[in-house]
């Protein structure tokens, strides 16, 4: 048997003006133009070799599938939506689970577009858009509601979707979710360790579930440990820089300001930090932050900042990949995932004895 042909051989200067097709693929790598096709959209039964050759042989000869043929002859865009709030932690939160699902869609059919709303935007409008005109062949969102109008519209209307976070609607849908109970919980033992005495909560946006379960886990455990505590009411985790500093050097120059704080963002915490430090109060001395983060961040502003990861790149990988599979009605060996977390990064801030 022959062996197929170097695909170098097949880019000549006089072929550049005709795009490859998978015919090209299959006559460069002596495979079936079916397994081909079926090798490029990551189908199960093929073997990962195989998928790896073919992708190789598809980016060594500038393959890019003709997306208006593969509409016309599927029905399908092979493209996801992203739907993100311009609110969101992008410094951090939001760019990690854009990189992880881009990723994750790598060597697959399928390609990412990220599609932002604004604070004076209904949060429907984009969602209505996708599935009206049927731009994406499926959705994953984030800042879920207890009862989201987002999900139970595509849930009637049967389009796929896969939610970063979780509802109270009792619905069955992908989804992967961080444990802020859990991490509210596990913050409060930590502040507790250091010996802080009045702690003090940013949650994020009280609309979102999220808030919901932090704020929970927060007060109940404080209230077990017999802890005063309190929860910022003017600010959120979402709110900008200024206002959360603002806030928290106000509150520090009223009367028994709080010496340990929880936030649900990276910006929120530096603000936090800032906003406690023009009181003249030092980090790690006089008072205590706890923060969730997922790029290492953090420990570059301040080396005391208490800091309990949350894994987005985890996140968005099974977002990815549990919405691919939604969308070509195929099993996967899990639709719904939860990450709980048990480790604390301490920095530089000893674990007991802080000034009380």
């Amino acid at each position: 048997m022959a062996s197929p042909p170097d695909p170098t051989t097949l880019l000549l200067p006089d072929s550049e003006a005709e795009r490859p097709t998978l015919k090209t693929i299959a006559a460069a790598t002596g495979l079936a133009i079916a397994t081909v096709s079926r090798a490029l959209k990551d189908a199960p039964d093929i073997g990962e070799d195989t998928k790896r050759r073919v992708r190789e042989t598809a980016t060594l000869l500038g393959y890019r599938p003709n997306r208006a043929g593969v509409r016309l002859r599927t029905g399908k865009t092979n493209v996801i939506a992203l739907v993100l709030s311009t609110e969101t932690d992008v410094m951090n939160h939001t760019s990690r689970l854009i990189y992880s699902i881009a990723n994750a869609l790598r060597g697959t059919a399928y390609h990412m577009i990220v599609m932002p709303f604004f604070p004076d935007q209904d949060p429907m409008e984009p969602i209505r858009y996708i599935v009206e005109t049927e731009s994406a062949d499926g959705v994953i969102l984030n800042q879920t509601k207890p009862d989201d109008p987002r999900i139970r519209y595509m849930r009637d209307r049967n389009f796929p979707f896969a939610t970063h976070g979780r509802t109270d609607m009792g619905l069955d849908h992908p989804y992967f979710d961080f444990d802020n109970e859990a991490f509210a919980r596990l913050a409060v033992r930590t502040l507790a360790d250091r010996g802080r005495k009045r702690l003090f909560l940013i949650a994020p946006p009280r609309s979102h579930l999220y808030a919901r379960h932090m704020t929970w886990g927060f007060s109940d455990e404080a209230a077990l440990l017999g802890l005063p505590f309190e929860v910022a009411e003017k600010v959120t985790s979402d709110s900008g820089g200024e206002a959360v500093d603002e806030a928290v050097a106000t509150r520090f120059a009223e009367a028994d300001p709080p010496d340990g704080i929880l936030v649900g963002s990276t910006t929120a915490a530096m603000s936090s930090i800032a906003g406690a430090e023009r009181s003249g109060r030092v980090l790690g001395q006089d008072f205590d932050v706890v923060a969730k983060e997922a790029i290492a961040l953090l420990r570059r502003f301040r080396r005391q900042t208490i800091i309990i990861k949350e894994d987005v790149g985890r996140a968005g990988e099974f977002l990815a990949r549990a919405l691919v599979a939604e969308i070509e009605k195929r099993p996967h060996e899990a639709r719904q995932g939860l990450e709980t977390p048990a480790k604390v990064d301490w920095g530089d801030a000893p674990r007991t004895g802080g000034k009380t």
